[in-house]
């Protein structure tokens, strides 16, 4: 049964809960999630099919009290897998209700997660955005040229990609925000 697989998926920093999802159906379909290695990496090993829950939390505070954390999860039978990009991931068998299948008890848990996920990765990316991506664009919109009509396209691109994130995190977060 030793057999091993990496598949590649591309999942951004609002997307926690597709990829919580796409390892859940991986592992009905025989392939245990083992890792990920670089972005959009996953390693998978042959498994017997069955019912597992995935779960994602962003907490940079668990990462820096790392027993205490992990304990935490072990208690209510979460098994720790790896922490990769600010996210820890966890798996737990065959969960007997939709509530155990869950590491947040409330809305209001799920709600902290997302504004740690704000704090900690949306307000870089912002940055990014404004310190780099915007000033690129305008300098490049003022030159002329194939390599310079190049780099604008390229940007767009970039920066297309992060309003889609900005805006499926904004929804998420105001869709948490309202269940509240």
């Amino acid at each position: 049964m030793g057999e091993r697989k990496r598949e590649f998926r591309f999942f951004t920093v609002a997307d926690w809960e597709e990829e919580q999802a796409y390892l859940s159906q991986r592992h009905r379909e025989g392939w245990r999630f083992t890792g990920v290695r670089l972005p959009g990496l996953y390693g998978f090993e042959r498994c017997e099919p069955q019912e597992v829950a995935y779960r994602l939390d962003y907490n940079p505070e668990g990462r820096a009290h790392r027993e205490e954390y992990v304990q935490m999860f072990s208690d209510c039978d979460w098994e720790y897998i790896q922490d990769y990009v600010g996210y820890s991931y966890f798996r737990k068998a065959a969960p007997a209700s939709e509530r155990d299948a869950e590491i947040f008890c409330d809305d209001a848990s799920r709600l902290d997660m997302m504004e740690r996920v704000m704090k900690g990765r949306m307000l870089p990316l912002m940055v990014i955005l404004l310190m780099v991506i915007v000033p690129v664009l305008i300098a490049e919109g003022q030159r002329t040229g194939p390599f310079s009509r190049f780099v604008t396209v390229v940007y767009l691109l970039i920066l297309a990609v992060y309003v889609a994130v900005f805006i499926k995190f904004g929804v998420a977060f105001r869709r948490r925000t309202n269940a509240k």
